[in-house]
């Protein structure tokens, strides 16, 4: 069986729900056992309760939203149903009541024969350049 159309369908649907503001939808995306290496945290998550936990952190923050660089963005077919995908992101959020655009670079491993189809995120932001 496939839940997405494509692998694409499921990064629509993660920006989607983190703008959304639900950590319990956007949780509903990630496999049991998939590995969240967050933006906003040193630390990787492994477990449902953790990536529904950092997202409800995130999701307390004023004005929060994504905004996905289509042109950045890179498929990769790994077999007919996984796919890694890869690009930049904003993630735009009020810090001091000034909203913030924090440039991010993320990949993602996505099974779309799978409910819950993201089995590894790693999200980071861009860094300065040295020049």
């Amino acid at each position: 069986m496939i839940y997405f159309k494509n692998a694409e369908e499921v990064l629509f649907q993660w920006v989607s729900r983190v703008c959304s503001g639900s950590p319990d939808d956007i949780a509903a995306l990630y496999q049991e056992s998939a590995v969240l290496v967050p933006t906003f945290s040193p630390h990787t998550v492994t477990t449902p309760e953790g990536v529904r936990g950092y997202f409800g952190l995130l999701a307390t923050r004023e004005g929060l939203g994504v905004r996905l660089h289509n042109k950045a963005l890179r498929k990769q077919a790994l077999s007919e149903t996984l796919f890694a995908l890869s690009g930049i992101y904003s993630f735009e959020f009020e810090v001091d009541q000034v909203l913030l655009s924090f440039p991010s670079r993320f990949s993602f491993v996505v099974d779309i024969s799978l409910e819950r189809p993201i089995i590894h995120h790693h999200s980071s932001q861009v860094p300065r350049n040295l020049s």
